[in-house]
């Protein structure tokens, strides 16, 4: 049985289709214009912004679901995705807020909706190309558009605490597991990569300090080409050896920033 994404649908029939009292939410990172971004929706009923999120059907995995999500939000297949903790404080949800968007629908409130009961929530991290990203809202939004990750607008609930722990989380595996496959486009330069590098740890990294360690891991490659329409010398061009970059990620780099 589909169901039609709408809010009165949601509430009416979303308890016969998805499993009670869990959820999926996802910060999606984004990489543009030397800044680390992430995509949030303008909740429709509140004045607030919301990570994307969404609920597990009864026979789906939950990997499955955030997939299925991201594709609904993003447009995109194949995103890298890392699940990095569960969300369990009794009074994380808001029963307050969706009682309210109820009531602007119209929407008959019936003591013990599904959508009214506690939550526990499965966070999740994606990493995507800005560039690829077709943001589409949800039934609870008005539109899902790119926000700089600092600082981070006000959130709903206890987004802004998934989206600190996914950033913290981030920053962890940064240590020893190789970024920026995922975020930078095919082709990029040495400063656009430490840049990167910097923004998500928040803090400057020695130019031929970062270049030499980089240059060691053997995941990258110099290109022929230099990128164009700068002021100054053009800086060569590199790519990913995606297939050495892949060994990387499943075994680990070692050392920390």
């Amino acid at each position: 049985m589909a169901l039609k994404k709408d809010l009165k649908n949601i509430v009416q029939e979303g308890g016969k289709m998805f499993l009670p009292s869990i959820s999926v939410d996802c910060v999606i990172f984004g990489f543009h214009g030397n800044e680390l971004k992430v995509l949030l929706l303008q909740m429709k009923h509140a004045s607030v912004h919301g990570l994307p999120g969404g609920f597990i059907l009864k026979d789906e995995a939950a990997d499955e679901a955030v997939s299925r999500v991201l594709k609904e939000r993003t447009g995109l297949d194949n995103i890298f995705l890392q699940q990095f903790y569960t969300f369990g404080e009794p009074l994380r949800s808001d029963k307050k807020m969706h009682l309210t968007a109820m009531k602007k629908e119209g929407i008959a409130i019936v003591k013990g909706n599904w959508l009214l009961e506690r939550f526990v929530t499965i966070g999740y991290y994606a990493l995507v190309d800005f560039s690829q990203v077709l943001p589409m809202q949800d039934a609870l939004s008005i539109s899902c558009d790119w926000h700089p990750l600092r600082p981070a607008p006000a959130l709903m609930m206890d987004h802004n605490n998934i989206l600190n722990k996914a950033l913290e989380t981030l920053q962890q595996q940064l240590s020893y597991q190789p970024i920026g496959c995922n975020l930078l486009p095919k082709k990029f330069t040495m400063p656009e990569l430490q840049k990167l590098y910097e923004t998500i740890l928040g803090k400057p990294l020695d130019r031929r300090n970062f270049q030499r360690r980089i240059l060691s891991y053997g995941i990258i490659k110099k290109l022929k080409e230099v990128k164009t329409g700068v002021a100054h010398k053009a800086p060569f061009l590199y790519s990913f050896d995606v297939k050495k970059y892949d060994e990387a990620l499943r075994d680990g780099l070692g050392r920390g920033w």
